[in-house]
């Protein structure tokens, strides 16, 4: 046979598709992005709110430096001026305190002064812009030019000291030279020709020529022009408030609060244990995601999904069927064995059913098997009919002489006990049933000889069996059957199962000697939170409502069913099972 559908492994997704497979899985998490765009709007109302009264004014003041030539092109002011130095001393706390004086300010309002100015240098500038916010527009350019003369007063003075600290040097180096030149002076009015009026001459030229350079830079100095610098453009009151507005603080802050919204979202996604989409589970399990069951029909209805009332989780199983059917690895074997990771099982057992009714639709002879001896529940939840005596137990009768029922030496399980149900698919046709009952001792009845007859009836011509297990992670009870049953399929809840748990149970089959031949994921059950399913096996899990119409029964209800199903007699002679069986309602509720 030509096998048609077994990837050898997961194929690589385009870059493209990972984007927005990421960008889905954000998407999940609306409860974060709701509270992102939730405190993005609260800030954004306290953004309007605090800025709504808020007025700003700005005065320019261009610096100059101290000059004896304004117009000459050489100088280079901006080497003269330290721009950052001057910035900090417009900052500073003297500069605030000359412009309280002005504006009348107290000292203890002196820091809220200060509190409300901004000085800032434009680039490749030698401007100082004073940009100073109050409560209302005068006040705010009121401010602003006090603090603007207050700088320029202030710089003004300091230029002023340092000239007069500089004249007073020249001055203090000059008078001690002026005065040896005075008395050289008379000292060579007195004294007689020859050569030492003559070194005296030479004397009283050099003291002369200090005393000219020294006169020289104090004039210099005093002629300099000392101009601070100029306000290039005085603060106005502004015409409406430096807030961005109701409407703009909102739109704002709906946009930050969604990109945080965002952003722990993605956090919280690549923390994330769970699968974030069919491609992770694929991933982990190596083997492809068979099918999706609708979100909202996978549980609390009928465990037989029928066609006209329920179309499309129908078609879903026969997808699933015909997928499998094509797989080289089921085909060669027809054995399948339905299993869910842990928690509950409910919908396993669903998918075991259909399955079977589709593999009847196609013209099989269908065996279902339940092999959940813990909590068997399916024959009080679907159609059943006594059916005939199973060929696995009339072919033990031949080889050995006796039925199933006598047991074998050892003791062996009760289970198989020969019962065999006639399950009415609809449109499907039917398909057998040998239903689970309780043991005492689960290992040996999967494991015992009888058990791995009736799983070989596959090996008939146009037979098919479907095995359904209790959770692989939480029983062993599906390892057992897997070195007779090695085809696979894994029902799971994406959100209720980690990632891990899926790898985990991708190396336990191939472990035992199985292979993984699919997933088929669903939504959580009713009344249960998409979160991590807890949890031993079935049952265990939230259900709907009780009856035995829907697989998400109650637990209770499914134990109580199992324990009431009246006894099995054996008829002595012709080795036949008598069942009592009563009506099952199937219809959705």
């Amino acid at each position: 046979m030509i096998e048609t559908n077994r990837p050898a492994a997961v194929p690589a997704e385009d870059e493209p598709d990972l984007l927005r497979d990421q960008f889905r899985q954000l998407l999940r998490y609306r409860r974060l992005l709701g509270a992102g765009i939730g405190i993005g709007l609260l800030g954004g109302v306290y953004l309007g709110i605090d800025t709504a009264d808020t007025y700003v004014a700005t005065a320019d003041v261009v610096l100059r430096a101290p000059t004896d030539d304004p117009f000459n092109p050489s100088l280079a002011p901006d080497k003269a001026i330290n721009i950052g130095s001057e910035r900090q001393v417009a900052l500073s706390r003297s500069i605030a305190e000359e412009a309280a004086k002005k504006l009348g300010v107290p000292a203890k309002g002196l820091a809220g002064l200060r509190s409300g100015l901004q000085v800032t240098n434009p680039p490749q500038t030698m401007v100082l812009r004073f940009t100073y916010t109050a409560s209302s527009p005068g006040e705010a350019a009121k401010r602003a030019n006090a603090m603007t003369d207050a700088y320029l007063l202030k710089r003004q003075e300091s230029l002023d000291v340092t000239r007069d600290k500089m004249v007073k040097g020249y001055q203090d180096q000059r008078d001690p030279v002026a005065k040896n030149l005075d008395e050289l002076v008379k000292q060579i009015n007195a004294m007689p020709a020859g050569p030492a009026r003559d070194a005296a001459y030479n004397s009283k030229t050099d003291l002369q020529g200090k005393v000219n350079t020294l006169n020289s830079n104090i004039a210099k100095l005093q002629a300099l022009d000392m101009t601070p610098g100029r306000v290039t453009s005085a603060a106005t009151p502004p015409s409406h408030a430096d807030g961005p507005g109701i409407p703009m603080s909102l739109a704002l802050g709906a946009a930050v609060g969604l990109a945080l919204g965002l952003l722990a979202a993605w956090v919280r996604l690549v923390f994330d244990p769970a699968p974030r989409s069919e491609g992770d589970v694929a991933r982990a399990l190596r083997a492809p995601v068979l099918g999706s069951l609708p979100r909202d029909k996978s549980a609390g209805g009928p465990l037989l999904a029928a066609g006209e009332e329920d179309p499309r989780l129908a078609e879903e199983f026969r997808s699933v069927a015909f997928r499998l059917a094509y797989d080289s690895r089921f085909a060669d074997r027809r054995r399948l064995l339905v299993v869910a990771p842990r928690g509950s099982s409910e919908i396993a057992a669903a998918v075991a059913v259909n399955l079977a009714a589709s593999f009847a639709e196609t013209g099989k002879d269908v065996l279902l098997i339940e092999a959940d001896l813990r909590t068997p529940v399916l024959a009080s939840q679907l159609p059943t009919d006594a059916g005939g005596r199973p060929r696995w137990s009339r072919t033990a009768g031949a080889a050995g002489g006796e039925g199933p029922a006598a047991g074998a030496p050892g003791g062996e399980s009760d289970w198989p006990d020969g019962r065999q149900l006639v399950v009415d698919a609809g449109e499907s046709g039917a398909f057998d049933l040998i239903p689970g009952d309780r043991v005492r001792n689960v290992a040996r009845a999967l494991t015992s000889p009888r058990a791995t007859r009736l799983i070989s009836e596959a090996d008939s011509p146009n037979s098919t069996v479907v095995v359904l297990a209790p959770p692989v992670l939480s029983y062993a009870d599906a390892l057992a059957l897997v070195d007779r049953v090695d085809g696979v399929l894994v029902v799971c809840d994406p959100r209720a199962v980690h990632r891990t748990d899926l790898s985990r149970i991708r190396e336990l089959i191939t472990g035992a000697g199985g292979t993984v031949l699919g997933a088929v994921v669903h939504g959580p059950l009713p009344g249960e939170k998409a979160g991590r399913g807890k949890g031993g096996g079935r049952g265990k899990g939230k259900g709907g409502p009780a009856g035995p119409a829907g697989p998400a029964a109650r637990p209770e209800t499914h134990r109580q069913a199992a324990q009431q199903q009246p006894p099995h007699p054996h008829v002595p002679g012709d080795g036949t099972d008598t069942v009592a069986l009563r009506t099952v309602r199937t219809g959705r509720r």
